[in-house]
């Protein structure tokens, strides 16, 4: 079938009028269709245009040559001319020759539109009888130099990234910025054309609609637009545009345009490579590669594998690809593009490292030594000349003897430098001693210090420290491996706990190694030892057997199980003792964790069993590593001991004050110890004769205060139900020595208020009655003292008496009038 065409011009006065209209259509083309098409057919002038050019002047204006698309999908191919003035001369005159092609997968003939641009078949006037000529495909290639592209892309050569991209994005997002190429010739925007659908696969080739040339691109509708320098838009803040000035650089000034969007699209700067290196047909090759249209990866396996350089985002585009299809190319295409991937002296980005990494191991047992070689060794330089935090290291093995021998010699002094530099980090160091090992480098005397330097790397920060690098030093190389292990060891003596806490967390294996018996105690030591219900002395035995050595061959492993065992909180006493019987005082002695012992003593609570004696023992098997301070407060617990045991004769109360006063400060159990002791005994049924009144006369608060909290307990309070002698001892006790001081004043008083006479309001009269007889015995006054006490509503006027309220003030602390009440056979409770 025949394609529809139409001219249109201008035309003088007739029947159907005159002015621009159409002179010559195909019979039978739809009228919608010429209405749309009178859009893109119209024609201005350059501004500069002479207004009555000659014939050779207008062979110099631009030609509008547009492929546009249609409203109902069909396309219209365009050629229009400026033909000078009209037939009046008053107006400019131009004749449009179109082609309709109809909507379809492909154009007729299979050509592309571009390929018509200055094809003889375009008319410059209308034909004859106002019929076109038909035509039944585009019209034939002309006069155009299809064979020059490649030296007009490099004298384009700052823009074609920038145009790649943006053509790209016209290809892929319905709502991509339009194309705007300002050239001083529409037939170099015509080129520009050909570069694109060269690049674009073929379906988007064939619908990329454009034009060469307008006055008015604000207005086209076409996705890349020709104008001429005096149209151009502003190629700044015009969102609907891309706009390339091809114009405004001079001679060997390029300006490169748009560089963010032309940087971050790398199927575009390799495109812009593949141009400028000649070599059209890639595009051709690349897109018989697995991969999408726009897949820089494999444009870029094609250049490479062709000769062309390209730059870090293409090199890694190409190892990505050729990761993703390791085979889609035979050995002898592997080996040319392994060889361009792995050029010694590039200059690679951590990301392009990694990608030859990951092309390395995708590649390796599948392709020959020879073709992986290459690879290895480039990560291996990139490796020591920066750290490339994700690539994983060759093997010794991967590579060729003569490029490990290279390697080897032009390596070596960077890394025994990186090794050895205190500034870098741990898991660098070690990470070159690897790359070392590899290349069948001799570091054996780097081992110690830096196995040194990983040990404390390691205490610090297990997760930065323990890298994958260091986990396969750690699993190949035995000497450092040990070496490490035998530098933990010894942190482990220093600090198990940190030690234990770091095993916890990484994995690093004991066995086949030395001795090692602090780091097999933290490897085997419980998670949390402390916890509730564990019985820890057994945790601790456990410990040291799981470090192989006795404790009386190496008093350390002592020092080092209790460290693990309780960490930095403190054995109790009842613990202690146990340990201190189980195993005698030299190994704590030899290890120093008799201060362990102490402390368990020290900082036992006030009501602990095992304290005092503990506190004895103590004594007794460290006399010389105590201090005075130390040893009082111990004695102060001992005293407590002995009390309890009736091992005391008498003076209690002196003898608690004398040790305290050198003890202190002395620690709150050891206080509450032996003060209680004391109070308790002093409160016992039987006291020795003129104890109470020794605790009275020494007038300290605390052990006042902890008589009065020992006659609180529920002991007191029974006997005092139980025994009327006991109560009247209790009485003549509490009411005694009034005013001997301000601490014993209130304690006596609230004794007697809160504890004695609500026992004694409860008494039947029989107890009563015996009470009595008891201060009857006693002599003096207690008596009547306790009759007047025990009268309901006598409390005010006994407790203004017993406090000698009224009386004159006291000289050098003594109250006149302040006789001691005689008292029931010297005794006091």
């Amino acid at each position: 079938m025949s394609l529809a065409q139409f001219h249109y011009t201008s035309a003088p006065p007739g029947a159907d009028g005159s002015g621009f209209r159409f002179t010559a259509v195909t019979p039978g083309m739809p009228e919608s269709v010429l209405r749309e098409a009178e859009q893109f057919i119209g024609y201005e002038p350059p501004r500069s245009a002479p207004p009555r050019p000659t014939d050779a002047e207008l062979s110099s204006f631009p030609e509008a040559f547009s492929h546009s698309s249609l409203a109902d999908g069909s396309r219209l191919l365009t050629r229009t001319v400026y033909t000078g003035a009209d037939y009046s001369g008053r107006w400019g005159n131009f004749h449009a020759h179109a082609v309709h092609l109809p909507a379809g997968p492909e154009l007729p003939g299979s050509a592309l539109p571009i390929t018509a641009w200055r094809s003889p078949q375009w008319a410059t006037g209308t034909p004859d009888g106002g019929v076109p000529v038909p035509l039944e495909t585009l019209p034939a290639p002309g006069r155009f130099d299809w064979d020059g592209p490649a030296g007009f892309a490099t004298s384009r050569a700052p823009w074609l990234a920038v145009f790649f991209a943006g053509l790209r994005r016209l290809s892929e997002e319905e709502s991509a910025p339009q194309i705007v190429l300002i050239e001083r010739d529409s037939a170099d925007v015509a080129r520009w054309i050909a570069l694109a659908v060269a690049v674009l696969p073929r379906e988007s080739a064939r619908r990329l609609t454009f034009t060469t040339y307008t006055r008015r691109p604000q207005q086209a509708r076409q996705q890349i637009i020709g104008v001429l320098p005096d149209d151009g838009p502003a190629p700044a803040h015009d969102q609907r545009h891309l706009v390339l000035d091809c114009t405004a650089a001079g001679p060997g000034e390029p300006a490169r345009q748009q560089p963010p969007q032309s940087e971050a699209d790398h199927w575009a700067g390799i495109a812009a490579e593949v141009w400028l290196g000649g070599a059209p047909d890639l595009f051709k090759a690349a897109s018989a590669l697995p991969g999408s249209p726009f897949d820089a990866g494999r444009l870029a396996v094609v250049a490479l594998r062709s000769g062309i350089a390209l730059g870090p985002g293409g090199r890694t585009a190409a190892a990505d690809w050729a990761c993703a299809h390791p085979d889609a190319l035979d050995d002898t295409e592997l080996a040319r593009l392994t060889e361009a991937l792995s050029t010694p002296g590039t200059s690679r980005l951590p990301a392009e490292s990694v990608a030859l990494s990951r092309l390395f191991t995708a590649l390796a047992g599948r392709a020959p030594r020879t073709v992986t070689a290459p690879l290895g060794g480039a990560v291996l330089t990139d490796a020591v000349r920066a750290a490339v935090p994700g690539a994983v290291l060759p093997r010794g093995s991967a590579l060729t003897e003569d490029l490990r021998q290279r390697l080897a010699a032009e390596l070596a002094p960077e890394l025994r430098t990186g090794i050895t530099d205190s500034s870098q980090d741990v898991p660098r160091a070690v990470e070159l001693l690897h790359i070392a090992d590899i290349l069948g480098l001799d570091c054996a005397d780097l081992l110690d210090r830096t196995a040194g330097r990983l040990s404390h790397a390691l205490i610090n920060d297990p997760d930065g420290a323990y890298t994958p690098v260091v986990r396969t030093v750690l699993e190949d190389r035995f000497e450092f491996r040990a070496a490490l292990l035998g530098e933990l060891d010894s942190l482990a003596a220093d600090d198990p706990p940190a030690v234990a806490r770091l095993l916890a967390r990484v994995p690093l294996s004991v066995v086949g190694v030395q001795t090692l018996p602090h780091l097999r105690m933290c490897a085997e030591a419980p998670a949390v030892p402390e916890a509730a219900g564990s019985d820890r002395v057994a945790v601790l035995h456990e410990v040291v057997r799981a470090g192989g050595v006795s404790l009386f061959a190496d008093a350390r492993v002592l020092r080092t199980a209790v460290r693990l065992v309780w960490g930095g909180g403190a054995m109790t006493a009842g613990e202690a003792r146990l340990l201190l019987g189980a195993t005698g005082s030299d190994p704590f002695r030899a290890s120093g964790t008799w201060s362990d012992l102490v402390t368990a003593a020290l900082d036992a609570p006030g009501d602990d069993p095992h304290s005092p004696d503990l506190a004895r023992d103590v004594l007794r098997c460290f006399p010389d590593e105590l201090n005075s301070r130390v040893r009082a407060a111990l004695l102060l617990l001992e005293f407590a001991r002995d009390l309890g045991e009736g091992a005391v004769d008498s003076g209690w109360a002196n003898r608690a004050v004398a040790l305290r006063a050198v003890a202190e400060p002395v620690e709150a159990g050891v206080l509450e110890q032996a003060f209680g002791a004391v109070a308790r005994r002093l409160l016992s049924p039987d006291p020795p004769d003129g104890e109470l009144y020794m605790l009275i006369d020494t007038g300290d608060p605390e052990l006042i205060a902890a008589y009065g909290r020992a006659a609180r307990e529920e002991a007191v309070r029974d006997r005092l139900r139980v025994t009327p002698a006991y109560v009247a001892d209790c009485f003549s006790a509490w009411s005694a020595r009034p005013r001997a001081s301000r601490a014993w004043d209130e304690t006596r008083t609230s004794l007697l208020d809160k504890v004695l006479r609500p026992v004694v309001r409860a008494l039947p009269d029989a107890d009563i009655a015996a009470v009595e007889e008891q201060l009857t015995r006693a002599g003096g006054g207690w008596v009547r003292e306790f009759g007047d006490w025990n009268r309901p509503g006598a409390l005010g006027r006994i407790g203004r008496r017993l406090s000698g309220r009224g009386r004159r003030p006291s000289v050098d602390g003594v109250r006149r009038g302040d006789v001691e009440p005689p008292r029931q056979g010297g005794r006091s409770a």
